[in-house]
């Protein structure tokens, strides 16, 4: 009879547990303006990822990650159809319980573009297709810049939400923290792809290090904007609501991939990435789009609550997936 291995410590899913305790114990510091400057800490971790998978990844494992049609198509479509689609449907079966100012924000929710940090990293960790991810979340942030201010112009009427972010410093800022490390790390690959290969787990460690960091600073945020104390009956029908919506997008788009046979790296990279929404845009976006709004609190109310969500339940899954044995797919989310 074989002796069975002992689990070892699961250190992530403990590490996002500390990162929310400190997040409500000690926000200051990890939340906007504070001694931590979370800003260039959470951009610095992003390009650091990205040098590093720029090493691990080979020149035809990212060609042929940009080259994955179906995958960006499901992606994408999920993002800026799926998502909207179902903030109408269940905006409608609220009916009078949500007030206007929340109604606008929930599906201003729903028309924000994919995260690019966490997708890739928790696509990592899960050991999906990473350059898929990395093609996708880049390819949301742009998108987005059109898509999003057209999708809330709609919602509204027609009315004057089409601001938003100039699409050349999107850009820039994709080129600065994104692509540039990516292509150093292609250049470095010459000379450190032996050392990636060799530390896998050290790279694995960075990405997971980077969520946790991700979870602390989106936690300090919503714990200074009072969301969890301040708002009462909304936060309340905000946190069922996009746990709903998360859970209706996640398994529509794990059928869809499951439908077109996906494989199971694909099928990884396509749930975190079609599921997730960005607060890191959305923010200042909604500050540009609705700045006039006395009701801006409510409108980032539910980006507010879903993005510590998601980053809690997909890194959840991301540990789970990470250990799975290489040849049966991932179980259903």
């Amino acid at each position: 009879m074989t002796s069975r291995k002992p689990k070892r410590f699961d250190w992530f899913l403990a590490g996002m547990g500390i990162a929310v305790a400190l997040a409500f114990a000690f926000p200051d510091p990890g939340a906007d303006g504070g001694w931590l400057h979370p800003d260039l800490l959470t951009k610095a971790g992003v390009a650091l990822i990205f040098f590093l998978h720029g090493v691990a990844m080979s020149f035809e494992a990212l060609k042929a990650g940009a080259s994955n049609w179906r995958l960006h198509v499901l992606v994408q479509l999920a993002t800026f159809q799926l998502f909207p689609l179902l903030g109408v449907i269940l905006l409608h079966v609220a009916g009078g319980l949500v007030s206007p100012g929340l109604r606008l924000g929930f599906f201003y929710l729903c028309a924000l573009p994919s995260t690019v940090s966490s997708s890739v990293a928790m696509t990592s960790a899960a050991r999906g297709n990473v350059a898929g991810a990395v093609f996708n979340a880049t390819l949301s942030s742009l998108i987005g810049v059109v898509a999003t201010p057209a999708l809330v112009s709609w919602y509204m009427g027609g009315s004057q939400a089409t601001g938003g972010h100039s699409l050349g410093d999107v850009v820039i800022d994709l080129l600065i923290w994104l692509v540039l490390p990516l292509v150093v790390g292609q250049i470095a690959r010459r000379w450190l792809a032996g050392w990636a290969s060799r530390n896998k787990r050290t790279i694995d460690s960075v990405d997971k290090g980077t969520i946790l960091l991700l979870v602390y600073t989106s936690f300090c945020d919503s714990v200074k904007m009072r969301i969890w104390t301040g708002h009462g009956a909304d936060a309340a029908w905000t946190l069922v609501g996009t746990l709903i919506l998360f859970w209706l997008v996640m398994g529509l788009v794990w059928a869809t991939c499951n439908l077109l046979g996906f494989s199971i790296e694909d099928r990884i990279t396509a749930v975190f990435c079609g599921s997730k929404k960005t607060m890191a845009s959305g923010v200042p976006m909604a500050q540009i789009m609705f700045g006039e709004s006395p009701e801006l609190g409510l409108i980032l109310l539910p980006i507010m609550i879903y993005h510590p969500m998601q980053l809690l339940i997909c890194g959840a899954l991301a540990g789970r997936w990470g250990k799975r044995s290489p040849t049966p797919p991932p179980p259903s989310p």
